[in-house]
């Protein structure tokens, strides 16, 4: 009969799977973990999705704030925001951490059109609430610190103005960190850093690259060596710290002809990563002092 349903005919569905799904273990990104997910990690597989993505949608949507001064809709206000997170995130991806200027951020808003004095600043500063409620990421705001070599009378306003710069810091704790998203492979990046900023600043925050490079030699670092094992191509490496902002290097005129200098810049200078490199300093100090002590 036509329309009766057949039962025990042994036929399964074409999308039957006997087996039961095989759970991969978890592998998270950069970008994967907040704060918030983190403290119910282990709950997670209790949490309904379609519940997350609702908050998710709620938290993007408007503020407190009164942005109708600005004579925009929420609809536009929120897409700008979105641009500019979706910029920050991929450019510091893409860019290895290095510093996002603030003017890139403002030309995103003032490029469609939008001429509103105060609308730039709007939208950043809702960016950094968003990247830090759903991301876990401060946005941290960096002063491009003036050489102290090169004083020009250009006025404070005017250098602040083309200084401003962001970079992403992650808010997770230290251990989850480490554990989720630090990527070990990369370990050998951060520790050149920390060499590097380590030596500039036992030398008072400035060294000439004569006795930069002289120091990185007895370490077996060499800015003719091209083929590292373990950094590659040395000198590279070392303008890539220039380029993130640990390192500021500049050329000065003297009486003896160009000499180039390397001087802390506002990432070592930034107030948790330079007291941590300073603790870490004097860690390797007292175990050398207590060293020679026991000997």
């Amino acid at each position: 009969m036509a329309g009766k349903k057949e039962k025990g005919n042994g036929k399964q569905s074409p999308n039957f799977n006997p087996d039961p799904p095989t759970i991969k273990p978890l592998k998270f990104t950069l970008f994967s973990l907040s704060p918030l997910k983190v403290k119910n990690i282990e709950n997670t597989s209790s949490t309904n999705p379609r519940i997350i993505v609702k908050a998710k949608k709620k938290e993007m949507s408007g503020s407190g704030e009164d942005f109708s001064q600005f004579g925009i809709s929420a609809e536009e206000k929120d897409k700008l925001v979105a641009e500019v997170i979706r910029y920050v995130l991929f450019k510091t991806e893409q860019n290895s951490g290095c510093p996002i200027k603030r003017e890139e951020l403002t030309q995103l808003i003032t490029g469609r059109n939008y001429r509103q004095r105060n609308l730039p600043a709007f939208v950043i500063n809702e960016a950094k609430s968003k990247l830090s409620s759903i991301f876990g990421f401060e946005m941290r705001e960096l002063q491009r610190s003036r050489s102290s070599s090169t004083q020009n009378p250009r006025s404070s306003q005017q250098v602040g103005a083309d200084a401003k710069s962001y970079v992403l810091i992650s808010q997770l704790p230290a251990d989850v960190y480490k554990s989720c998203v630090e990527d070990e492979k990369k370990s050998h990046v951060t520790a050149l850093k920390f060499v590097v900023t380590g030596i500039v600043h036992l030398a008072g925050g400035k060294i000439n690259e004569e006795n930069l490079w002289h120091q990185l030699r007895r370490l077996g670092l060499s800015e003719t060596d091209e083929s590292h094992p373990v950094h590659g191509n040395v000198k590279l490496a070392l303008d890539a710290i220039v380029q993130q902002r640990y390192l500021h290097k500049e050329k000065v005129n003297g009486p003896e002809g160009n000499t180039t200098f390397y001087e802390l810049a506002e990432r070592a200078l930034d107030g948790p990563i330079n007291d941590g490199m300073k603790e870490h300093i004097s860690k390797i100090v007292n175990k050398g002092i207590a060293s020679v002590d026991a000997n």
